[in-house]
Order: structure tokens, then C-alpha cells, then sequence
């Protein structure tokens, strides 16, 4: 039924048997083979690779970064240095609980709230092994008790080295930038491993960042023997980092500080050049940002302070911000006019302003009958009209762009705005509209179309000063020779110089600001812009509507040697607010004690230097804001909130183009500080679009 048995006999079970061995013994040699092969390769072929690999669980080899050149002042005084101390990073890469890691190193060096939240928003950028910087600046008891949790906490290390260290903080920010760790876009740009080395820090803004070439010097190298949990046994071999060049300026570093803490409470922009090389002995702009706290990487608190302050300390005003000049053109007008013909012994009646068709243009007072020298000196605009109106504007505006307005110098690190000397042809190209005689006279004052930076008056009042075309220059080494010589006489030069004599030391706008040292003289020129339509004559609204207040000089009279600009934003008469800033400054190079005295005494009522003022407000919005102020962004975020202020302009009627801008200056009663802005919202002070003129003037327009 089921069919017969299949019958197996002993020699099937033998062959059987046996070709199953050869085949699993054939199958045996072929893996042998092949396992020798390997290990053939390996042993010989593969021995350099593995020896390498085997030598560097033994070994550790470690960068050192190097340290930064230095950047030193004229008198070789650091500006930038580096200052040896304690650290502590973390590797976000072998971090296992960042939370726990962060509460642990919070509670050890006694990180608030604030700091502790940070930490975590940076932890959260950073990638891979880029390093994140938790304190810097520590003692030895604090990196001890941290050294001694190390095991515990996986990811974080502790040693020593060198951070950049900015003496002077505030003063020097805008001059000199910062440095920061490198971002993931910084290392996609330059991939190599000294960028995410613990400690290592790159040029961010400025003369930091132009120069980061010569500035950042040859890392060093160290290579330890360790045992298999990474405690090291013993050193093996160290090999030094190259310190980076040093980079000489030509700034003055006691004159920087002293000029940037002289500021105060305003928003200003002073500018120091020296009249026999045109070198920048000062060039500063306040409110600004502390270096020092920057390099850590800007945290919440910061940035809320920095990005709502109306004063826009992100913004460097000496050469980014643009501002109507004013009267401080007048000088600078004197010369155009006598190329032009005119007499500077002829006299104009000023009957209170300037009839032009059926429009009145109104002069700050009836100044009577005035030849070019009082014009200059009693700020009489109905004179620059007049002749103005006379010889044309086209005369005019060659010889501001020949005297630096509206013109960009070759200065590295700073990237400058060329403002706006206008005529015909411009207009035309930007508004499609013919230039009008009422164009003409609102810029033969400073105002309507034109907008100049701090760094170029300075320029200006250098080249009137010294009757030299000088260039400024801002790095030992890289000194700009002197233009063309200027086409003006010593005759007509002495118009300009006499008339900006008698408006400290005679009858004009600043007679409260005349020099207190010995027999030494300062002649300038105030001038005061409008920034928007003013309900009366007064200063009344918030500060942001407030006149601009500025100020040109040098001293001594008899020998230039130092010009100067000083620009205040919002603060009312030159007189009243930007020539006391600069008398105190040009006190400070001919008697620094006694500057120094009269800077202590009104530190003592702004509350602390700059620094300390930082600090101070620093704790106040922390302890109101705590962990929820706004995340901080990235470094293109900082440079967006930057761009954003740099581009923003001031509020003005556009609808008044063609009207009456400068109210004139007034003398005033005593030199002291302006009144001090009130908190507002945050508002623009650069780079303002024509001026309007005040309500009184009437409003047809010729």
C-alpha cells in the first residue's frame, strides 16, 4: 500500500558523509584563508593606520589657541589685550543632561536665573563640538570646585588661558568691535578644528574682524599621555601658540575714554583729528556696547537693553550717522563765496530773515547790517541767503565735497556712510524733480537735502583749521598722505578762522564754551538742526523731536593743532549741549586734570561711568525681566537689529522740502549739560530726509 522501504546501504552513508566533510572542510580553509588575508593586511599593509589609532588612545593631542595680537594706542598703551585666568566650556556633543550639567556649574559659580537661561539658548545653537562658553574670568576657588565635579559631568571642561580683555570697555566698542566664539556659518567658511577649540575666539565687528589675519596668530599643540578614562599621566610634548601681530592706531586711548565718558547721558558722536597729519586721535560714539560682555556671547538681558534703547547703542553715529550740519557749513560757505567774487567786507541788512518771491524765509533774530566775519559769527543765515542766492549753489556744493562732506575715507574697519552734498543732477536722479532757489538756500545753511556724518565735519574743520587737504588715518603704518593742496588763500582762510574766533571769544553762539587753560584760544561754530516741525519756538515735545546740536572747533588758534566735531542727537541748541562736550574734550589735551575734575563731578550726577551706569541697568531689567525677556538670534540677527537701526530715518514733514529749516542759534546763559532724554520708544536719529521749517513760516512756496 505504501510501497517498499528504500534500502540505504553503508557505502551510500560513506559517500555521503564524506562530501559533506570536504564540502565544510573546503568552506573552513576558504574562511581560514581569508582570515589570514585580513590579517595580513591589517599587520602589514594597515600597521601605520592602526598604530596611529592605538597611539591615540594612549595619547591626547590638544590644541592651544593662540593669543591675539594686541592693539595698542599712539603712545603704546593697550587698547585690546589679553588677561590671563579661568575658564569653563562646554562640548555640546558629550553633554548628557544639559539641564542637570547647567543647575549643577549655576550652582557652583552662582549663575542667576538669567545666566542659567543663556547658557541654554546658546547650548541650543551650537552644534556638534562647538564650544560653549559657561564663565570666563573665574578664581582659583571656583575652578577647583569645579575640577574636582568633572567626572560627574561629562562634556564640560575647565582650564586655563588667555580671554580678551578691553580695558576701557564702552569707550572702545565701536572703534575696535569684539571678538566671539565661531558660529556653525563661520567653520562652514574656514573648516578647520582650532575654530571649534574651547576658548578660541574670532574678530566679529571692526578692526577685530578687518585685521582677524594678523590679529590671530598660530595655535599652539600638546600632546599628554592619558590613561583609558582620559585622566592625564604625564606631558609627552608641548609646542607654544604664535601670539598674534600688534596693531598700532593712531587714537589717542586717555583721549578716546575720556571723550566717551565725557558724553554722558547723551546720544552723541565725537571725532578728534590731528591738524599737522590728519591722524584720528578720538572717534568715538556713546551710548555703545561693552565689549567686554559681548565676547561671551550677548545674552537676554543685553540684548533687550541694547535693541529698546532709543539711543540705539548698536549703531556707530561717528561715521554711520548722518545728521544736517547746520550752520557749522557756514565756514565752509565763506570760502565758496569769496571764490566766487564776493567781499567778505561787504555787508548785508538782516531784517529778520530773507524774502525770496512771496515766502519769508525768518532768521533766528534781527541781526542788522553783517559783512561775512559776523555772518560766521552771529550765525546770521539771512546773509548765506542773500548770497546764496547771488553766486548759486553750484558754487557751494564743490567746495564741500572738496573739503570732505559727503565724501568716504580710506579708514579699515569701518564701514561708512557718505551722506549727501545735493545739486540739480541729484535731485533730479533721486526725486525726478528740477532743484528750486529754495532748494539752494535751505542747503547753503546745512539743511533740507544735505547729510554728513561726524567723521566728515571733523575733516572739514581739519582742512579749514590747517589750510591742508588732509586725509584721515587710523592705523600706524597705513597713513593716508595729504591731497592736492586746497585753492584757497591765506586771506580767504583767515575770513573762515576769524569768523569762527568771535563765536567762542566774541559776541556769538558760544561764548560759554571758551577755553579755561592759560592763553590758549578755540574758535568753532555751533550748529543746531531740525529733525521735524516744531509746534512753537521752544524745545517742547519727546526727545526724539528735539533739534540736533552741533559743534566744529579747533585750538589753538594761533597754531591748529586739534579739530574737532561733536554731534548730539536731539540735544537742542550746539551751544546748549555739543560746545560744552567739546570744550571739556579740548581741555583734556592742554590740562587733563582739570577736564578730568570736571568729568569726575558730573560722573558723580549721570551715576558712574559708562561701565558702571551698564551694570546698574544691567541689574534693574534683570531683576524685572528675568528668564522672559526674548531669545537672543544669531549673529546674523545681532547684524539684522543693526542694519535695521542704520537704515531708519529720522521723522520729518517731507511735505515742507522747500521751507525754512534752521531756527539760528541763540547765545546761551550758561554752558551745562542738555536736559536728559526721557525713556521713549524706540526711534531713528540718522540719516534725516529734508528738514521742515517751522509752523510760523508761511507756507507758499516760490
Amino acid at each position: 500500500m505504501f510501497g517498499e522501504p528504500k534500502h540505504v546501504s553503508t557505502g551510500i552513508l560513506r559517500n555521503s558523509f564524506e562530501r559533506r566533510a570536504v564540502l565544510i572542510g573546503g568552506l573552513q580553509a576558504g574562511l581560514g584563508v581569508l582570515l589570514a588575508v585580513r590579517m595580513g593586511y591589517i599587520g602589514v599593509v594597515q600597521n601605520a593606520k592602526y598604530t596611529t589609532a592605538s597611539e591615540s588612545n594612549r595619547v591626547n593631542l590638544t590644541l592651544i589657541p593662540p593669543r591675539r595680537g594686541l592693539i595698542l594706542d599712539r603712545n603704546n598703551i593697550p587698547l585690546a589685550a589679553n588677561r590671563s585666568d579661568y575658564r569653563v566650556d562646554l562640548i555640546p556633543e558629550r553633554v548628557v543632561d544639559v539641564d542637570k550639567t547647567i543647575d549643577v556649574l549655576g550652582d557652583l559659580l552662582q549663575l542667576g536665573p538669567d545666566r542659567r537661561q543663556d547658557l541654554r539658548d546658546k547650548m541650543d545653537k551650537a552644534h556638534g563640538f562647538q564650544p560653549v562658553e559657561v564663565a570666563s574670568g573665574l578664581n582659583w576657588d571656583q575652578i577647583a570646585a569645579v575640577s574636582v565635579r568633572l567626572p560627574d559631568m561629562p562634556g564640560v571642561i575647565a582650564q586655563r588661558g588667555f580671554s580678551r580683555w578691553y580695558e576701557t570697555g564702552p569707550s572702545v566698542g565701536h572703534l575696535i568691535g569684539y571678538v566671539g566664539p565661531a558660529s556653525a556659518a563661520d567653520y562652514e567658511k574656514e573648516h578647520i578644528p582650532l575654530l571649534i577649540t574651547p576658548g578660541f575666539k574670532i574678530g566679529k565687528d571692526g578692526l577685530e574682524k578687518y585685521f582677524e589675519s594678523i590679529l590671530r596668530g598660530e595655535p599652539g599643540a600638546r600632546r599628554a599621555e592619558v590613561t583609558a578614562s582620559g585622566k592625564i599621566v604625564r606631558d609627552l610634548e608641548m609646542r607654544e601658540d604664535v601670539p598674534g601681530k600688534t596693531l598700532k592706531l593712531t587714537v589717542n586711548g586717555q583721549l578716546q575714554d575720556y571723550a566717551s565718558r565725557r558724553i554722558g547721558l547723551e546720544s552723541a558722536a565725537v571725532v578728534v583729528i590731528d591738524c599737522l597729519s590728519g591722524d584720528i586721535l578720538a572717534m568715538t560714539s556713546m551710548p555703545c556696547f561693552d565689549p567686554n560682555t559681548f565676547s561671551d556671547g550677548i545674552g537676554r538681558i543685553e540684548w533687550k537693553m541694547l535693541n529698546e534703547d532709543d539711543h540705539i547703542p548698536l549703531l556707530n553715529k561717528a561715521v554711520r550717522g548722518l545728521y544736517p550740519p547746520g550752520s557749522t557749513m557756514k565756514p565752509m560757505a565763506t570760502l565758496a563765496l569769496q571764490q566766487h567774487g564776493v567781499d567778505p567786507a561787504e555787508r548785508v541788512n538782516c531784517p529778520g530773515g530773507y524774502r525770496l518771491g512771496n515766502r519769508f524765509f525768518r532768521c533766528d533774530a534781527v541781526h542788522g547790517l553783517v559783512d561775512m566775519r559776523t555772518a560766521i559769527e552771529r550765525s546770521c543765515n539771512t546773509y548765506f541767503w542773500t548770497m546764496a542766492h547771488r553766486v548759486g549753489y553750484d558754487a557751494i556744493a564743490p567746495v564741500a565735497r572738496l573739503l570732505g562732506l559727503g565724501q568716504e575715507f580710506k579708514l579699515p574697519g569701518t564701514a561708512q556712510r557718505y551722506g549727501t552734498i545735493p545739486d540739480p543732477a541729484w535731485k533730479m536722479r533721486r526725486y525726478k524733480q528740477e532743484w528750486t532757489v529754495a532748494d539752494s538756500l535751505n542747503a547753503s545753511i546745512g539743511q533740507g537735502y544735505v547729510s554728513v556724518s561726524p567723521l566728515q565735519l571733523a575733516v572739514m574743520v581739519s582742512r579749514i583749521a590747517s589750510g591742508k587737504n588732509l586725509n584721515p588715518s587710523l592705523v600706524f603704518g597705513l597713513q593716508n598722505p595729504p591731497g592736492p593742496a586746497l585753492p584757497f588763500t591765506a586771506e580767504q582762510l583767515s575770513v573762515a578762522h576769524d569768523g569762527m574766533f568771535r563765536v567762542v571769544n566774541g559776541a556769538g553762539t558760544a561764548t560759554a564754551s571758551r577755553l579755561q587753560v592759560g592763553d590758549i584760544k578755540m574758535a568753532g561754530k555751533t550748529g543746531t538742526a531740525q529733525v521735524r516741525r516744531l509746534v512753537s519756538r521752544g524745545h517742547v515735545g519727546d526727545w526724539k523731536t528735539r533739534d540736533h546740536s552741533l559743534f566744529i572747533c579747533y585750538a589753538p588758534t594761533d597754531a591748529p593743532r586739534y579739530a574737532m566735531s561733536v554731534v548730539v542727537e536731539h540735544g537742542t541748541f550746539g551751544a546748549r549741549a555739543a560746545a560744552p562736550i567739546a570744550r571739556d574734550v579740548m581741555t583734556f589735551l592742554f590740562d587733563p586734570a582739570k577736564a578730568l575734575d570736571t568729568l569726575h563731578a558730573l560722573e558723580k550726577q549721570w551715576g558712574g561711568t559708562p561701565a558702571e551706569r551698564m551694570q546698574a541697568k544691567y541689574r534693574i531689567f534683570a531683576a524685572q525681566y528675568g528668564t522672559s525677556a526674548p531669545k537672543v538670534g544669531n549673529d546674523a540677527a545681532v547684524a539684522a537689529a543693526i542694519t535695521k537701526a542704520d537704515s531708519s530715518e529720522a521723522a520729518v514733514d517731507t511735505n515742507d522740502i522747500n521751507s525754512e529749516a534752521e531756527r539760528g542759534e541763540a547765545s546761551p546763559t550758561a554752558a551745562q549739560p542738555s536736559p536728559q532724554p526721557a525713556a521713549t520708544p524706540s526711534a531713528s536719529t540718522v540719516s534725516p530726509g529734508p528738514a521742515p521749517a517751522p509752523v510760523s513760516s508761511p507756507t507758499t512756496t516760490p
